[in-house]
């Protein structure tokens, strides 16, 4: 090639070389994060339909990193097919079982408003009332909002104005070992950061609230209360809000971002986290909501009672409102393609993550429990095949595959870069082009812009591998965690790139 053409022109075979490179490599990772088999159809069997679970899921496991994996398929009001796969414990080997105990996590948030319901049918609680009426000697924080407006409908529906509260170990003990009790809990997390009324805002402290408010006014435990009035005669026999013996015995292990293995433990309050429970007993309470014999509130809540829980009674934006309609008492809906409604909600703490999705109308339901952080996108894929086999569009939930998807792209783009840059900068100084010049004049700017943006990409990196836990690589794992390898190199490579200069005249250097 002549030395002496244009520095643009050499260099164009290799620039579109590249180009096509990176268009090729990005296609493939968007077709390998959405997947290319044929997708589910409404004319599957329950036998075709769980012949494909059964052949994706170890593969998902794998992809994703998830230890093990219990899921239930509920059909037309009966539950048609249950399977576990994987390891209870990860470390141990220990298989998992159908009768491995899971965290429930924020699905306890659910099954904790069946228990307010029930007291709200009896008479016992008016769901407009000001819930300071039924906190005893508890008193909400000083706030500059009218705490009148605080109802029990408020705290059911996310719209009470109430924070998320505290996450994570800070409000985690080991089982056995001294912890506050629900009211010194409470008074060092309850707090207001909301006109009530103004809107939905997912909070884990309104339903701890809410299982004071069930202790004041039945009189019992709360644990004890809802394994009696709603646990036992929903049939969710092997559910318990209370660690006990069985828990011990039969509970599995979570793992956390990292995949290490997460100690037991529970929290002071239990009514937006603290159920332990089977993927069998979610499955009996999903059916217990259903329109189907044996459903629609099962001796526990009359059929009003379970509309309510399933209304509208929140209207949801934000994040939030990228995979759900709206909230009704401790529970998510949206309005699915074909018209019918769907609810769900799902569990995410330390070491653990969990979903279910029911159709209430046509006893439609799936259940799937994990024992890590790392199952969003595993959940996304499943949801997925599970709508298109009920006939509806993928509900809104999957579309946490297209950020999976776009994130590998991000990744993918972010690791080009880098290869690109450093190549360049490396052949330029091979070829003696470029010349150590940290202090030059030249092309000053442009040299501390790169320093900065890499200097930027290095802090960042740095105080994310210090945080306990993020919510894009809680999202995203593998793809984020890839993202933030790619951005580690490309901050290098910037800086190194910095500490460089072109030599003006390469035959007289």
């Amino acid at each position: 090639m002549n030395e002496n053409a244009p520095r643009t022109t050499r260099y164009v075979p290799a620039l579109v070389l590249i180009r096509g490179a990176v268009a090729v490599f990005l296609v493939g990772l968007l077709a390998a994060s959405l997947g290319g088999s044929r997708a589910p159809s409404p004319s599957d069997t329950v036998e075709s339909f769980t012949r494909r679970l059964d052949a994706r899921i170890p593969r998902l496991l794998s992809r994703y990193d998830v230890p093990g994996l219990g899921i239930a398929l509920i059909r037309g009001g009966e539950v048609v097919w249950q399977a576990v796969y994987g390891y209870a414990g990860a470390a141990s080997g220990r298989p998992l079982t159908r009768d491995s105990i899971f965290r429930a996590e924020s699905i306890s948030k659910s099954v904790t408003a069946w228990g307010v319901l029930k007291l709200a049918e009896e008479g016992r609680i008016d769901l407009d009332a000001p819930a300071s009426r039924y906190l005893g000697d508890f008193r909400l924080p000083e706030t500059p909002f009218d705490e009148e407006k605080v109802t029990v409908r408020g705290l059911l529906s996310g719209d009470a104005g109430m924070v998320l509260g505290p996450v994570g170990p800070s409000v985690e003990y080991a089982p056995g070992t001294p912890k506050p009790d629900l009211r010194e809990a409470l008074t060092g997390t309850v707090r207001m950061d909301r006109e009530p009324g103004a809107g939905f805002e997912y909070s884990n402290v309104g339903f701890n609230l809410l299982e004071l408010i069930v202790e004041n006014v039945s009189g019992r435990p709360f644990a004890d209360y809802m394994a009696e009035e709603v646990l036992g005669p929903l049939g969710m026999g092997d559910s318990s809000y209370e660690w006990n013996a069985a828990v011990r015995e039969r509970g599995a292990s979570g793992h956390d971002l990292k995949g290490r293995t997460v100690p037991a433990y529970v929290y002071s309050e239990k009514g937006s986290g603290g159920l332990f429970t089977t993927v069998r007993d979610i499955a009996a309470f999903a059916r217990a909501g259903m329109r189907v014999p044996g459903g629609d509130g099962a001796g526990v809540l009359s059929p009003d009672s379970v509309r309510a829980l399933y209304s509208e009674s929140s209207v949801i934006s934000g994040i939030f409102g990228a995979v759900a309609d709206a909230y009704g008492f401790g529970h998510f809906t949206e309005l699915l393609s074909d018209g019918r409604r769907a609810v769900w909600h799902g569990g995410q703490g330390h070491g653990w993550m969990t979903h279910f999705h029911s159709v209430p109308e046509s006893g439609d339901g799936i259940v799937i429990l994990t024992n890590t952080q790392r199952s969003w996108p595993l959940f996304a894929v499943v949801l997925a095949d599970w709508s298109r086999w009920n006939g509806f569009a993928p509900v809104k939930f999957s579309r946490i595959r297209y950020g999976v998807a776009g994130m590998w792209f991000l990744a993918g783009l972010l690791a080009l870069a880098a290869f690109y840059l450093g190549g360049v900068t490396a052949a330029g100084i091979v070829r003696g082009r470029l010349r150590f010049a940290p202090l030059a004049p030249a092309d000053l700017p442009g040299r501390i812009l790169r320093a900065a943006a890499g200097a930027a990409g290095l802090a960042g990196i740095s105080w994310a591998s210090t945080r306990p836990y993020l919510m894009v690589t809680s999202l995203f794992p593998g793809p984020a965690e890839r993202a933030g390898g790619a951005v580690l190199a490309l901050s290098a490579v910037l800086l190194a790139s910095a500490l460089f200069v072109r030599k003006t005249d390469p035959d007289r250097e």
